[in-house]
C-alpha cells in the first residue's frame, strides 16, 4: 500500500497570483497601489504604482506668484507643513540675494524642529496602531496636542501654518510665547517616556518588526533614501549638520543612527530624534530670546526674482527635500521642481517586500515613513 504523505502540498501545482494593495486600501498612507505577485502567501514581486493624489503642484507653481507659492508648497506633506514652505522661501531668498533678519532665522528653526516632532509623533502613534497596538497612538496625540497648540498660538494654523514670508515670517510671535513653548517642550520631554517605554521594548512589537524589511546602505544609497529611513540602514546624513542652511552650523546636531536597517531600527530612530529635536527646538528659542529686531525684510508689492535658476534643499522631517527654482524675471517661477523625501523613500518598497510574507507587508510598509501626497505633488 503507498503511503500518503499528508499537510506537505509535495507535487501539487500551484500558480503564481497577482494581487492590487490599494488603491483604497485602509493601511496604506493615502491613495497608494501596490501590485503585488504572490507565491501561496510569500511576495515574489512588488511594483509601488503611484500617481492617484497627483494635483500638479509644480504645475501650479508656474502661474502663482513668490508669495502665493508658499501656500503651494505647504501642503504636499501635510504632516511637515512648515519645513515644506521654509524650504520654497529659501530657495526664492537665495535667487533674491534677499538676508534675511537673525531673529527670524532662529525662530525657523526652532518652529522647523517643534514641526519636525509633530511629523514624528504621528508616525510614532500610526505605525504601532497598523500592526495592532492601539494604546501608543493615545500618547502620541497627546503630546501632538501639546505642541499643536503652541504652533496654533503663533501661527493661527494647526496644520497648514502659513507663517513663512519670503525674507523671514509673517510677523513677530506673541508676548510671552517663547516661555509657553519651552513650557511645552518640557511637559512632552517628560511624558514621552511613557510612549518609549510602552512600545520599544514591548514583545510582540519585536517580533513583527526586528529582522523584517531589511534595506542595506547599499540599496538605501542607491535608491535616494534620506531621513530616518536612510540613517536607520547606517547611512549618516543630515544636512543640518553635514551642508547647514538657516543657522543650523552654529548648533550641535547630535545624528541618530542605526546599522540594521529593519522596521524596528526605523521606528527607533524616529523616537531618539524626537528627543533631539525638542533640545534643538529649545536651544533655539534661548537663541531668539537674546535677540531683537524684525522677523522680515519690506518687500516691494510685485515681488519678480532676477533671471537664473537656484537649488536649495532642507533636512525635512522625512528626509531631503530639494526645490530647484528657475526664474526668467517675472513675478512667478517659470519652473519650480520638487525633489521629496516620501518619493524615493517609496521606490525602496520594490526591493524590500519582494521575499515577505503578507502579514509582514503592513509593518514594512508602515515602516517607510512616507505621506503619499509628498509623492504624487
Amino acid at each position: 500500500m503507498t503511503e500518503m504523505i499528508v499537510g506537505t502540498g509535495a507535487g501539487l501545482e500551484t500558480a503564481d497570483m497577482v494581487l492590487n494593495i490599494g488603491p483604497q486600501h485602509p493601511s496604506t498612507h493615502g491613495v497608494l497601489r501596490l501590485k503585488l505577485t504572490l507565491d501561496g502567501e510569500r511576495v515574489i514581486s512588488c511594483e509601488p504604482i503611484v500617481g492617484y493624489m497627483h494635483r500638479g503642484a509644480e504645475k501650479l507653481f508656474e502661474v502663482r506668484d513668490y508669495r502665493q507659492i508658499l501656500v503651494l508648497a505647504n501642503r504636499h506633506d501635510w504632516l511637515s507643513a512648515f519645513s515644506n514652505e521654509l524650504g520654497v522661501a529659501l530657495a526664492v531668498e537665495r535667487l533674491m540675494g534677499i538676508e534675511v533678519p537673525e531673529r527670524a532665522t532662529w525662530l525657523r528653526m526652532a518652529l522647523a524642529e517643534l514641526n519636525r516632532v509633530l511629523n514624528h509623533l504621528m508616525f510614532l502613534g500610526s505605525y504601532p496602531l497598523e500592526i495592532g497596538a492601539i494604546t501608543p497612538m493615545f500618547y502620541a496625540f497627546r503630546e501632538r496636542e501639546t505642541l499643536q497648540a503652541v504652533m496654533e498660538e503663533v501661527s493661527g494654523g494647526r496644520m497648514h501654518y502659513m507663517f513663512n514670508r519670503v525674507g523671514g515670517l509673517k510677523e513677530e510671535v506673541p508676548a510671552g510665547w517663547t516661555g509657553r513653548a519651552r513650557e511645552a517642550i518640557a511637559t512632552v520631554r517628560k511624558r514621552l517616556p511613557d510612549l518609549d517605554n510602552i512600545i520599544r521594548r514591548n514583545d510582540i512589537f519585536l517580533a513583527r518588526t526586528v529582522g523584517v524589511g531589511v534595506l542595506s546602505a547599499e540599496q538605501a544609497a542607491a535608491y535616494g533614501a534620506s531621513g530616518p529611513v536612510a540613517r536607520a540602514s547606517g547611512l549618516d546624513l543630515d544636512l543640518r549638520r553635514d551642508e547647514p542652511y538657516l543657522a543650523y552650523d552654529q548648533l550641535e546636531v547630535p545624528v541618530v543612527t542605526r546599522t540594521a536597517g529593519d522596521c524596528h531600527s526605523r521606528f527607533e530612530v524616529l523616537l531618539d530624534q524626537v528627543y533631539v529635536s525638542l533640545d534643538l527646538a529649545e536651544e533655539c528659542l534661548d537663541r531668539v530670546d537674546r535677540i531683537s529686531g524684525p522677523v522680515n525684510v519690506r518687500l516691494p508689492k510685485v515681488v519678480k526674482a532676477p533671471e537664473g535658476h537656484t537649488y536649495a534643499w532642507t533636512e525635512n522631517p522625512l528626509g531631503i527635500n530639494g526645490y530647484y527654482l528657475v526664474s526668467r524675471g517675472e513675478k512667478t517661477p517659470w519652473r519650480m521642481k520638487l525633489r521629496t523625501a516620501s518619493y524615493a523613500n517609496v521606490q525602496a518598497l520594490a526591493t524590500l517586500i519582494p521575499g515577505c510574507l503578507v502579514p509582514d507587508l503592513i509593518a514594512i510598509l508602515g515602516s517607510m515613513f512616507f505621506v503619499v501626497g509628498d509623492i504624487d505633488k
